[in-house]
């Protein structure tokens, strides 16, 4: 006779779940797997539009890279116009710069701005501006240039995600541009490029790649409609579950490591590890409420993307606690706890990733980068343009439920979430 599930007996998650995965054709991690990179842009022609980081385009092992790509036959145009924060408006020269030079292939070098950069500039190529007829989801009509990324920071995982972030000032924070086109078609991973990067660069960078992982995890399950074209962010699912508690196994114990030895080749070697696992969980899922609230907080403070994001993880997760215990609790046993009661497991995986913040000199307070209690309300109404961010939270997208978390922050005590759930049970 067929199996039957008891009335009382929870269905499991492969029973209720779904699964999404959307990744480069070619992904390579591991130390010396740069020495692909002449054969992988080969593969897509000979003229090679390279972005690359400024302070990148002299070192040795890009030199050493660019050597490489001429005795393979390649014609490369290094372009390092890669500004902070990529204002909208140096994309669109860099664009025009690229389209003058008709590249075959787009080679990314660098961090998440490079990355982000290089995926912008093969849109404007492909399709024409202005990026701002495609900000949000699913507005890029169809493929663009190819694109070999190659991270140099372990954070982003721009390297595997659909998904590039720039400022507008006509927006008053980041916005995106999400969709599938936009994922490269290789990334080579080499911890060898992020080997002897400052301390606070590999602590912003690290801390963001555990955000993506914590709070991929931890997103929402979205009721989707298979029947049409799906949102390029799907929430939580069967795939990135099991990437994103692995990514947080290969951070969280190395990370504090990386940035105080910038030379220790095993926690170089697992934090890009954990942030490429990340950064291939996040990419269907999605992150949500501390990546929404770092959009406004980063451009009043301009301050790095990691900070704002790894500032307010524990509030967020704080708020998860009454809402998603066995979540948390898996979290926590992913970060090293045993112990069984869900409800003590959720709220200890809170307070360690508080600590590994404070650790690797995260500030606790937003108060502490220059954001005033007065900024707390616009910051949480701009936060929640952020639809597809705030849509795949766990605990709602209520204002009120921001401001809280907004009001926590500032003061530096996660208490004011805690006290706040009980009120409102």
């Amino acid at each position: 006779m067929p199996r039957t599930t008891a009335q009382n007996e929870r269905p499991s998650e492969f029973a209720t779940g779904t699964g999404t995965l959307r990744l480069p054709p070619r992904i390579h991690f591991g130390y010396g797997v740069r020495r692909q990179l002449p054969s992988l842009l080969a593969e897509h022609g000979r003229k090679v539009f390279a972005v690359v980081d400024p302070f990148l385009a002299d070192s040795p092992e890009f030199v050493r890279l660019l050597g490489e790509l001429h005795e393979a036959g390649l014609t490369v145009l290094v372009h390092t116009e890669v500004l902070p924060e990529l204002p909208v408006h140096s994309l669109t020269a860099s664009g025009a710069v690229a389209a003058g030079f008709s590249p075959d292939v787009v080679l990314a070098y660098g961090g998440g701005s490079a990355l982000d950069a290089a995926k912008l500039i093969a849109l404007l190529v492909a399709h024409g501006g202005p990026l701002g007829a495609y900000y949000g989801e699913n507005k890029v009509p169809g493929p663009i240039l190819p694109i070999v990324a190659v991270p140099t920071t372990a954070g982003t995982g721009s390297e595997v995600t659909p998904v590039a972030v720039i400022s507008d000032p006509d927006q008053e924070m980041k916005i995106g541009i999400s969709s599938p086109h936009l994922i490269p078609v290789a990334a080579v991973v080499d911890p060898e490029l992020t080997l002897g990067a400052p301390p606070s660069v590999t602590a912003y960078a690290g801390i963001d790649a555990l955000v993506h992982a914590l709070e991929s995890y931890t997103a929402a399950v979205l009721p989707l409609d298979w029947s049409v074209t799906l949102p390029v962010f799907t929430g939580h699912n069967l795939f990135a579950g099991h990437l994103a508690l692995e990514a947080v196994r290969r951070i969280a114990p190395h990370l504090a490591r990386a940035v105080a030895d910038g030379g220790d080749r095993d926690a170089r070697a697992q934090v890009a590890y954990g942030s490429l696992l990340a950064g291939m969980s996040f990419g269907p899922s999605g992150t949500h409420l501390s990546h929404a609230l770092q959009y406004p907080i980063g451009a009043i403070t301009k301050t790095p993307h990691g900070l704002g994001t790894g500032l307010m993880i524990p509030y967020v997760l704080q708020a998860c606690v009454p809402v998603i215990p066995h979540k948390l609790a898996a979290i926590d046993a992913a970060l090293g706890g045993s112990e069984s009661d869900p409800w003590v497991a959720a709220q200890a995986a809170v307070d360690k990733v508080a600590q590994l913040c404070r650790t690797i000199g995260i500030p606790v307070r937003l108060a502490d980068i220059g954001v005033s209690r007065d900024d707390l309300p616009r910051i949480a109404e701009l936060a929640l343009r952020a639809k597809r961010l705030v849509d795949i939270s766990p605990i709602g997208s209520e204002p009120q439920t921001i401001l809280t978390l907004l009001e926590a922050a500032h003061a530096g005590d996660r208490e004011l979430i805690a006290s706040a759930a009980v009120r409102d049970r």
